[in-house]
């Protein structure tokens, strides 16, 4: 998760958490990124994933054979993010979008 540092906002309420298998990005307790064995995924809104499905690579979050997309979220492949304004555009796109959704339920 190092390279993602650069395209972190320092303006936004953002915390990683770490877990058994990855980590996540959390924008004001919204999970907004996720990095796990199944790549480094970004929650979009549809129209925004619709767009990336699109390109070459890229594919819905699925954290295991056979279990159920988490159609919210989108994998990018690697050569998106070893393109620093491409991977920061959408690390922006994605914050934004969470950030207008309600606050979890604690």
């Amino acid at each position: 998760m190092a390279g993602l540092t650069p395209c972190l906002p320092t303006t936004a309420d953002l915390t990683i958490r770490h877990f058994f298998s990855g980590a996540a990005v959390y924008a004001a307790d919204r999970n907004c990124i996720s990095f796990t064995p199944a790549g480094f995924a970004l929650k979009l809104p549809q129209d925004l994933r619709g767009e990336l499905l699109a390109e070459e690579g890229v594919e819905s979050l699925q954290y295991f054979p056979n279990a159920p997309l988490k159609k919210a979220y989108v994998v990018l492949p690697q050569r998106m993010l070893e393109n620093t304004e491409t991977l920061c555009f959408w690390v922006d796109r994605s914050i934004e979008y969470v950030l207008t959704l309600p606050r979890p339920k604690k």
